[in-house]
């Protein structure tokens, strides 16, 4: 069989392949792109119907190109953004290739070029962008047995209210992700108990600002590394009917039962850990830290913005808060689905090629790896903050056209 050969091969489709596709097209880098189905195909079949970005239309985007029929202040639907990226790869020419699945990435015999055996057959390429992004392999922790007959599917696998069986849903998870889902089946009328875990809790907006712009001017999308105690602290933030604050209070106002984590299982009852009012301080905490940052900024930087000490108003707690469940009998309550929102693990598991550490994690310095050639893109925290979402994605894309492009230069030129 006949083997491809391509300088760069770019491998995912998504908005970090397109990003990486433009660079290169742009520094006159010779490449393609390959994608196991579709053009962005995680924004397609991987969430919920009505998510929308949680990032508003003006900043959510690639800086060359708008979102078209989406006001500049609203919130993108993700049909909205599929077709963003695919106008978005037409516009550059992008050559990507769908239905094409790398199956397993090594090195030649040499060590002089990786081969990628994909579903279409082999391609060999001097360089490799791994460009699958951070989402890669759902988690599900093994805590409820799938011999209890409760509906279990994870957040990815959830698209709306009617898909769920009827009767209470327990979310576990209260990120972005599991606060928008309770929140959204509550609305559709049912029982929904959440578990909440550490969180950061910012404002949607302040002084007429929103959370992204404040994130811009107090410099945290350009914090270069991550901290240990930030590395498991989830972000809840919504764009959902016209951007909101998540507050979790509020939440339980309407109905909503709020636990602390999930920890324990044994015949039919579930254990949450008595942490929930921990939890819901440190989200409060977090949030005046945000407001008390953007105030001190808007004061030095001598700025007009509107005053809103509203914004500073904090309820008082719930009864779920001052007197947390500490256990469930699920069938008990009538809970007949969870969704677990509980985020993803990567999966590298085609990439035989040492470059890993202990814990299985890519070593990389901003995207670019210790074997010459092969490179990163996407990953959380893979040059900042900014590093996965999608205007972060593109500014990292742009860093590692270059280093390709002068390694390219410098093994070109005569010793």
């Amino acid at each position: 069989m006949s083997v491809e050969k391509v300088e760069t091969l770019v491998i995912g489709g998504g908005q970090a392949g397109v990003a990486m596709s433009e660079h290169l097209g742009k520094s006159g880098l010779s490449h393609l792109v390959v994608e196991r189905n579709r053009i962005a195909e995680r924004w397609r079949s991987e969430r919920w119907d009505s998510l929308v970005a949680n990032g508003p239309a003006w900043h959510d985007r690639f800086p060359n190109l708008t979102f078209e029929g989406v006001d500049p202040d609203g919130f993108a639907s993700k049909q909205k953004i599929v077709e963003y990226f695919e106008a978005y790869a037409i516009k550059n020419n992008s050559p990507i290739r769908c239905g094409v699945n790398v199956e397993k990435l090594t090195k030649n015999t040499d060590g002089s070029a990786f081969l990628a055996e994909t579903s279409s057959g082999t391609i060999e390429a001097k360089n490799v962008v791994v460009a699958t992004g951070p989402f890669q392999k759902p988690i599900i922790p093994s805590l409820v047995p799938p011999s209890t007959g409760i509906e279990q599917i994870h957040s990815s696998a959830y698209r709306n209210p009617d898909q769920l069986k009827q009767g209470a849903v327990l979310v576990i998870g209260a990120g972005s992700s599991g606060a928008q889902i309770a929140e959204e089946l509550m609305n559709a009328g049912r029982k929904v108990y959440l578990a909440v875990g550490p969180h950061d809790r910012p404002p949607r907006k302040y002084r007429g600002r929103d959370f992204v712009w404040w994130l811009g001017a107090l410099g945290m999308w350009d914090m270069r590394t991550c901290s240990p105690s930030m590395e498991h602290v989830t972000i809840s933030v919504s764009g959902a009917n016209g951007g909101h604050t998540i507050d979790f209070r509020r939440l339980a106002s309407q109905g909503m039962t709020l636990v602390g984590r999930a920890e324990g299982w044994e015949n039919g009852r579930i254990r949450f850990a008595p942490d929930l009012a921990k939890n819901i301080a440190g989200g409060d905490a977090n949030y005046i830290a945000m407001l008390d940052a953007a105030d001190a900024y808007i004061e030095q930087e001598k700025l007009d913005l509107p005053e809103e000490p509203e914004a500073r108003n904090i309820g008082p707690d719930p009864d779920c808060v001052t007197n947390p469940i500490l256990e469930l009998d699920l069938k008990e309550v009538g809970i007949t689905s969870i969704v677990w929102a509980t985020g993803y693990a990567l999966d590298f598991d085609w990439l035989e090629v040492d470059v890993f550490n202990e814990a299985g994690e890519p070593v990389h310095d901003c995207g670019v790896s210790e074997v010459p050639g092969l490179y990163f893109l996407g990953l959380a925290w893979l040059s900042r903050r900014a590093s996965p979402f999608i205007w972060g994605v593109w500014h990292d894309a742009k860093h590692l056209a270059q280093h390709i492009a002068t390694q390219r230069t410098s093994v070109s030129q005569p010793d």
